[in-house]
């Protein structure tokens, strides 16, 4: 326990006062006061300079100093790994950039692209030229607040991710305070409770898809047409690469960090979703990590546009409600196949012990035979495109 309380920081006349293990408060004539940290390296001793206590208070400047002792017990220079990270305050937008950077290593891939696309979209023309040090609740409150109420899981998500940059930021020093915490929504409205995605009726979903296929390709068409023959979720589809694919299988095999549940899992293909693969790869030769259907930066299509194909066609509905509709037509017309069958062809956890009670072979067959009527509903048209 150090020798130094806050108060005393307060109070502490003109001198060094000493808080134990090198470190220590140094209060100028004029009643200026900043930290010390004094540390043996060698042989030889070297003093450190932390800061104000403007900059660090007690804790931190404890915080740094354990830090600083750690560098030069391991040999490496105190200061400069004090100096590593000071450097000019940056703005919203290279903060997000440093964070993104250094976070995404611990995220799935499609959440990492989330997270900047996401800033970039609702974030960026408003705080995006700000210093890191300067946004407070009021900024966030008012960047928040054209997409508060329509577009409310969003919003929580900007919010969250705008803390994340900001709380990075004052990690790295750029800050002096957190991200702000209740103050954000005051002003803000109450936002709607939470709805499930609006699903096609099945037995609409057929005209629908000859309607897709009856205009001009675009991959964002392409990609919803397989992401509703699949019954995949929308982002798995967009992160879909041609390694993934098994053609010999009619199998598509996704990885854990693909997947929501954090599991791997492999779907069967149906020959309508097949063809539609044949068709979008055109008899080229693609690399195992090339994306499937790549946005028009050949980088992964934004979570929009899938929802534009939707928009455009002036259907009133979600790209994630299509697995609903699959979910809806496999209860009420595919009997003879169980519930299980159909909660694992939609990637959802099903026990072990429900899986080997129909054998482990057998329990694939039914999921491939359900894929496929489904392929056969959606896709009444010849499944071989030309």
């Amino acid at each position: 326990m150090g020798k130094l309380t806050a108060l005393s920081v307060k109070n502490a006349r003109p001198g060094r006062h000493g808080d134990g293990l090198g470190l220590y408060l140094l209060v100028k004539p004029t009643g200026a006061r900043s930290w010390l940290l004094r540390v043996q390296m060698h042989g030889k001793r070297r003093d450190i300079g932390l800061g104000s206590i403007a900059a660090l208070t007690l804790a931190e400047a404890r915080e740094k100093a354990a830090e600083l002792r750690k560098h030069a017990l391991n040999g490496r220079d105190p200061i400069a790994e004090r100096d590593r990270d000071r450097r000019p305050t940056p703005t919203f937008r290279d903060a997000t950039t440093a964070a993104h950077q250094a976070l995404k290593e611990g995220w799935v891939e499609k959440n990492a692209a989330a997270f900047l696309a996401s800033l970039e979209t609702y974030a960026y023309p408003s705080l995006g030229n700000l210093k890191v040090d300067t946004i407070d609740a009021g900024h966030i409150r008012d960047m928040l607040a054209p997409i508060w109420t329509k577009k409310p899981e969003l919003a929580r998500k900007v919010r969250m991710r705008v803390g994340q940059v900001l709380n990075f930021s004052r990690s790295k020093g750029w800050r002096t305070t957190e991200a702000p915490g209740r103050s954000v929504t005051v002003g803000l409205p109450k936002q709607p409770t939470g709805k499930n995605f609006k699903a096609m009726p099945y037995g609409d979903v057929p005209a629908f898809m000859e309607t897709l296929v009856g205009k001009a390709h675009t991959a964002g068409r392409a990609a919803l047409r397989f992401q509703m023959l699949t019954a995949a979720r929308p982002g798995e589809v967009r992160f879909a690469r041609w390694g993934q694919i098994d053609f010999a299988k009619r199998q598509w095999d996704r990885p854990a960090e693909m997947m929501k549940t954090g599991v791997a899992h492999s779907i069967t293909l149906n020959p309508a979703a097949v063809a539609l693969l044949e068709t979008v790869q055109g008899g080229r030769t693609s690399k195992p990590d090339d994306l499937i259907f790549p946005g028009r930066t050949g980088e992964a299509m934004s979570d929009m546009t899938l929802k534009k194909v939707l928009t455009d066609a002036k259907q009133p509905y979600d790209a994630h409600g299509f697995r609903s509709s699959f979910r809806d037509w496999a209860a009420e017309k595919m009997h003879h196949i169980p519930d299980p069958v159909a909660e694992a062809a939609l990637a959802h956890a099903v026990p072990d012990k429900v899986i080997r009670a129909y054998k482990r072979t057998k329990f694939i067959e039914m999921r491939r035979e359900l894929l496929d009527a489904w392929g056969a509903h959606c896709t009444p048209l010849p499944q071989k495109e030309g």
